[in-house]
């Protein structure tokens, strides 16, 4: 367990976000300083999302600093921004214990504390779940505000704009804080304009508007019409010197855009906002990775880090020099076969770093597509590409790919398009915890029609499965583990893999283990222990979810005991179809362990800690096997 820092500062006396209302400005500015660098001490030993919650950390004083929380209800989208927010109520004795295992999660939780409004992870939800509870309070007459932080990266979602819509439409009280860190302004348009949308929403010039509206309403038989021209007249003159016309439209009254980092404005803007009616949008513009001179220069590459020198940025010296990642072999396999085939085409949702495809869009630029946080879009763009003769390659995150199941099942499954999706992360992901472990993926996609699901044993099978799925015609979907390969070999040619095709690596005549992706070499350690005991133990890989081997049948048969691992929930895994696989065949007298995940959402940490706990590693399958034998 990492130990706490001794800050011995302003920071040492925030316990919650009362103690800021006496400050002064001059206080809260030191304090947002103390907070950076709380933030960049406990992330460079814990990782953790360092440049988002660096850039937000104004954004978090001065929320708190105006609104009255837990009463006025925060939530923070995705919640990678957070951490200044965790520190300001409450959390600060335990910050050093940041998504280690049994510590406090990186996103917001609300079994960790009141403070925490909504449970986040997945961008986009903010303004839905903020529109839901200020409806509720509503109904039960409560007083109370509603803010809803959203990053601009989040804006691009459908939901965000669902969510704006249905807002506009109840016209119920929601402030919504755009957390702009991309957007560019020119200075002289930005700093008029703000000031502009500052003294419009202020308390006394709201007061007058109201009075003015009155008395004009008032005027028998024009007094309507005479309104109508003044409101017309007032929208082109806001929108006109403001980027706010796309949220007037949505009927949010704009505020914006402000300075994200200047804490005098913010508490006007929130406070002008916290007395506005209706639904308010507040535009402020901050940088990602504020205050920590390589987070700023470089904000993607320290949107989340792991372990790192402060003083230089880098990976923490004493890691030792691992193979390549499954993302890095994924992406370097992405740029070889797209120097053979110009149909191949890549598409990621706001993630091509993190899903290997820098180098694709600079080698490929036309054939390849960031569409934002925008998955149920990427599937179907994907499937339109195939229309015309492209291969489309859909990068995304297992957790995330969940999002757009409508869309693979519709636009995909049903037409039967060779669409293919390269799932990274799938499985145990570590510090991130529940909302990104990606444990479903196999289960919401073997019951698809048309799907072909599989699963690489190690890097080196996961480039020919990569060649094998973009030659099939049909939808395919590879789910691969996140972090580094096991260092194989790489063969230097490509081959397909048969579809449907097992691979027999060890045969056993008491024990079959029937092995699946990254639960492969832990099996093949296994076997080789057991072989020391005296118990002989086949191992295949499987490879294929869906198609299933009909061979494993007869392997099952030759020894009447088998044991099947993977790396995701037991229902409906590979464990199920291998159950289903035997049932239909009639097979008999052949006793079937499974080990998977449990029925639940797996808390966080590190990898090796959760594969310990829940029997996914060499330990855990020989006291299974060994279970088995007896």
């Amino acid at each position: 367990m990492t130990t706490p820092d001794t800050t011995g500062g302003l920071l040492d006396t925030i316990n919650s976000p009362a103690d800021l209302k006496g400050l002064s400005l001059g206080d809260l500015q030191n304090l947002a300083q103390e907070i950076r660098q709380k933030i960049i001490e406990t992330t460079s030993r814990t990782g953790g999302h360092l440049a988002p919650s660096l850039g937000a950390v104004e954004l978090a004083i001065a929320l708190h600093f105006v609104f009255d929380a837990p009463q006025d209800k925060i939530i923070w989208d995705v919640g990678h921004q957070a951490y200044a927010h965790k520190l300001i109520t409450g959390r600060r004795d335990r910050f050093h214990t940041l998504r280690t295992y049994g510590g406090i999660s990186g996103f917001p939780k609300r079994s960790e504390s009141i403070y925490d409004t909504f449970d986040t992870g997945h961008s986009s939800t903010s303004i839905s779940v903020g529109l839901g509870i200020s409806t509720a309070k509503c109904l039960k007459g409560e007083s109370g505000k509603v803010i809803s932080v959203i990053g601009d990266g989040s804006m691009t979602a459908g939901m965000a704009f669902e969510g704006l819509n249905q807002a506009g439409h109840t016209e119920k009280d929601l402030i919504v804080v755009l957390n702009d860190n991309a957007m560019s302004i020119g200075p002289n348009v930005g700093a008029f304009s703000s000031f502009i949308s500052r003294k419009m929403t202020g308390r006394r010039f709201v007061n007058l508007r109201k009075d003015l509206e009155n008395f004009i309403k008032s005027l028998p038989g024009v007094g309507e019409n005479i309104m109508n021209l003044v409101r017309k007249s007032e929208d082109s003159f806001i929108t006109f010197f403001t980027p706010g016309m796309m949220f007037e439209a949505f009927k949010f009254k704009y505020i914006g855009p402000i300075h994200g980092h200047r804490l005098d404005l913010l508490i006007e803007a929130f406070s002008n906002a916290a007395h506005l009616e209706g639904p308010v949008l507040v535009h402020a513009l901050t940088k990602k990775g504020k205050g920590y001179e390589f987070a700023e220069r470089d904000p993607a590459h320290y949107h989340g880090v792991g372990s790192f020198e402060i003083t230089t940025g880098s990976p923490s010296k004493d890691k030792p020099k691992l193979p390549p990642s499954y993302t890095d072999i994924f992406g370097s396999t992405m740029v070889d076969l797209a120097q053979e085939d110009d149909k191949l085409f890549a598409i990621t949702a706001a993630m091509p770093e993190g899903t290997g495809l820098v180098e694709f869009s600079k080698s490929f630029p036309e054939r390849f597509l960031d569409v934002g946080i925008a998955e149920q879009h990427a599937v179907t763009f994907a499937a339109g590409l195939v229309t015309e003769g492209f291969r489309p390659v859909v990068a995304i995150y297992s957790t995330f790919l969940q999002r757009a199941f409508d869309q693979i099942i519709h636009d995909v499954c049903l037409p039967n398009l060779p669409v293919v999706f390269a799932i990274d992360r799938g499985g145990l992901v570590g510090e991130d915890g529940p909302t990104h472990h990606g444990h479903f993926d196999i289960t919401y996609l073997r019951s698809l029609p048309n799907m072909t699901l599989m699963a690489p044993k190690d890097e080196n099978e996961l480039r020919h499965m990569i060649y094998t799925a973009i030659r099939h015609q049909g939808p395919v979907a590879i789910r691969y583990p996140r972090g580094t390969g096991f260092g194989v070999p790489i063969d230097p040619e490509y081959r397909e893999i048969p579809i449907g095709k097992a691979e027999i690596l060890r045969k056993g005549d008491d024990l079959q283990i029937l092995a699946l992706g990254s639960m492969v070499i832990p099996s093949l350690d296994a076997a080789a222990v057991l072989e020391k005991e005296g118990v002989s133990a086949g191992v295949v890989n499987c490879r294929f979810v869906k198609p299933l081997d009909q061979g494993l049948v007869d392997i099952a048969s030759s020894s009447g005991r088998v044991l099947v691992v993977e790396e995701n929930i037991r229902q409906g895994g590979l464990g199920g179809a291998i159950l289903e696989l035997f049932n239909d065949a009639g097979l008999k007298d052949v006793v079937v362990k499974r080990i998977g995940l449990p029925d639940k959402f797996v808390e966080h940490g590190p990898l090796n800690i959760l594969r310990e706990k829940y029997g996914l590693d060499t330990a855990g399958i020989l006291r299974e096997a060994r279970g088995l034998i007896l």
